[in-house]
């Protein structure tokens, strides 16, 4: 028999029924025990539940569980083998019987009375019971559609991007391709919305000072808000840091902001404080789904209207809003309320008409250091000339994301399937990145190809995507460590960013696979080299003295020229092994000169560094590579192992 307690927020469950101060089990109609709360296992003997009960408790039982109606209540008070007296209360639930226990004197050691009797305890346990259903099957229902919807507006964006090239000078077709893309972001910030307030969202936490988070995001609120909104910051001293999505925060932040704007018609003040808190057992237990513990609590408060008391409990609820139809989806708070949830805290609201409204965020404390932040959305927009295996089972999203790459210049394979996906892997076939959606048709799953792909080609690089994980590569909420997701829909800039994140981060190729190139010397047998020797050809002074400076700070040895001629001249005295240029040289540029030094040293590994990730043209094979500006010194590194390992 299923039980009742068998859901995706059992975790949830379980906190709010183990803070319960009375007992609390689920029986099957033959007394077997599907679910104790902390009070009860406690006291359970090892015998089962029934063995607590003397005789005539035993009888009473066996003689209600299999005829217990489905809106039906019992109550009796029995007596336990060592002759304590219990109130039982029993009602049907699901196939089940949920048992509320209390002690028959009020008195027992470690209990407190909840002050309400056996069957008023029964109905806030069941109430929290269809509360954490309702979000279950809201999640299971919001999830799914996320999916479907998310693929659908991924097709749509990454065409209308695609097709932006295509339109370029006409102004009135870039004017609706820019209000057709500004109705997709509208659609996935919906879905977003959805995912998160059903708690299906995946979190990518990191270690958070909020007060140094709130004063990062003061410009933002002030050109969200207006000049008319006063806002003020208020952060207390040793303030402690937080385990939390950052992204998710700043979100959360800027919807409640963007409520008490609507709240105050534009014009009042808006107050933000952060400072530590310790939420006690006594305030934990009358909020089932807290654990009692330190805090990091982030208030928000206005000077608006305050919401009257008869709807102060709605405002929560998805497409719950008091604003004039037209204004705001009603998702704002309900997303807040689904993120906080799904990342441990707790979240309160108080008003009082007339006076405003304040919204408490409380947020776990975590001990360990602040970590640094990145934002992608600040790395310049560039391609590259590494190979990509997607996977992708749409057919429409697939041909589009193939699409996308191939503009930024890498060279895409392309599979419908994980199976199909690991033939290409195990064919031998050199791959840089493996970019694949996490929910795929088969037996074969997204997180067993990438296992599988990593042991047959270390150092590939994985990239998940998906508008719904379905938990495959997030447990407990949060990512799985490690994991890179790129969540759908995502612009051609977004992709561009987070692939050139992931190739930079993965872990390098073992040494044998590359190993420096022999060093290149005329009439003389190849033999191994430790360094290599580079020519550097770069018109830019400045650019040229950093680039040799990275070589050299990896122990290669740099040549500099400053065009074409410079560089025949010092290829003519000095032996070389990679060629390293500027495409856009004065007068010769970086293909010619490339072309010129190869008639003299056939076979001279060269690598194009330019801002244009196409080259002016220029086809890549095992002895070409094209690097993009700007890059670092793992993607400089990167590329000469590559090409001096072939």
């Amino acid at each position: 028999m299923p039980s009742p307690f068998a859901l995706q927020d059992n975790e949830l469950i379980a906190r709010a029924f183990d803070a319960a101060p009375y007992g609390l089990a689920a029986l099957s109609p033959t007394g077997e025990l599907l679910y104790a709360n902390a009070w009860a296992r406690a006291r359970l003997p090892e015998g089962g539940f029934l063995s607590i009960w003397n005789s005539a408790g035993r009888d009473w039982f066996r003689s209600e569980l299999p005829n217990l109606a489905a809106s039906g209540m019992r109550t009796a008070e029995l007596g336990s083998v060592d002759g304590s007296p219990w109130r039982v209360c029993m009602e049907r639930w699901d196939g089940a019987a949920i048992v509320s226990i209390q002690p028959a004197s009020g008195e027992d050691q470690g209990w407190r009375s909840a002050g309400s009797g056996p069957a008023l305890a029964l109905d806030l346990t069941q109430d929290q019971l269809r509360q954490a259903q309702k979000m279950d099957a809201i999640g299971k229902l919001t999830g799914g559609v996320a999916h479907d919807f998310n693929n659908l507006l991924q097709v749509i964006s990454g065409n209308l991007q695609l097709l932006a090239s295509d339109v370029t000078g006409n102004a009135r077709a870039e004017r609706r391709l820019a209000n057709a893309m500004a109705g997709v972001t509208r659609g996935s910030k919906l879905a977003a919305q959805l995912l998160a307030f059903g708690r299906r969202q995946p979190l990518a936490p990191k270690v958070v000072n909020v007060g140094r988070f709130i004063r990062d995001m003061d410009e933002l609120l002030r050109r969200a808000l207006g000049e008319a909104i006063e806002i003020e910051t208020v952060v207390a001293g040793g303030l402690w840091n937080t385990l939390v999505d950052p992204g998710n925060v700043e979100n959360a932040l800027l919807n409640l902001a963007l409520n008490a704007r609507d709240a105050m018609d534009g014009r009042g003040r808006l107050t933000i404080e952060a400072g530590n808190a310790l939420l006690d057992s006594a305030y934990a237990a009358a909020h089932g789904d807290l654990r009692p513990g330190q805090y990091v609590m982030i208030a928000v408060t206005d000077t608006g209207g305050g919401i009257p008391p008869e709807i102060i409990d709605q405002v929560f609820e998805p497409f719950f809003t008091t604003k004039p139809e037209g204004r705001g989806t009603g998702l704002g708070l309900s997303m807040v309320y689904g993120f906080v949830k799904q990342s441990g805290g707790h979240v309160k609201i108080y008003s009082e008409p007339g006076e405003g409204t304040t919204v408490k965020i409380y947020l776990p404390r975590c001990v360990q250091s602040e970590d640094r932040l990145v934002d992608l959305d600040e790395e310049a927009v560039r391609g590259g000339d590494e190979t990509i295996l997607v996977v992708e089972d749409d057919d429409a999203v697939r041909e589009t994301v193939v699409g996308m790459l191939g503009d930024l210049g890498y060279r895409v394979l392309k599979a419908r399937d994980a199976e199909s996906a690991l033939s290409i892997v195990e064919s031998g076939i050199a791959i840089d990145l493996l970019f694949t959606d996490v929910v795929m048709p088969g037996p074969l799953r997204s997180p067993e190809l990438a296992r599988k792909a990593m042991k047959r080609q270390p150092g590939i690089a994985v990239l998940f995507t998906s508008g719904y994980t379905e938990n495959a590569i997030v447990h407990g909420g949060r990512l799985d460590e490690g994991v890179e997701l790129l969540s759908k829909p995502y612009t051609k800039e977004q992709l561009a960013r987070r692939v050139r994140h992931v190739l930079a981060a993965r872990v390098p190729r073992p040494a044998a696979e590359i190993a420096p190139a022999p060093m290149a010397v005329p009439g003389a047998a190849p033999t191994p080299s430790v360094s290599l020797r580079v020519l550097v050809v770069e018109d830019d002074a400045l650019i040229r003295m950093s680039i040799c400076e990275m070589l050299e700070s990896r122990g290669h040895i740099a040549f500099e020229a400053g065009d074409g001629n410079e560089a025949l001249r010092v290829h003519a005295v000095e032996p070389i092994d990679i060629l390293l240029a500027d495409v856009g040289l004065p007068g010769m540029n970086g293909v010619d000169l490339a072309e010129r030094l190869r008639e003299a040293q056939p076979g001279l590994p060269v690598i194009y560094a330019t801002g244009d990730h196409t080259a002016n043209g220029v086809e890549c094979d095992v002895q070409t590579r094209i690097i993009v500006k700007p890059y670092g010194v793992a993607d400089l590194m990167e590329a000469i192992g590559r090409i001096a390992g072939r």
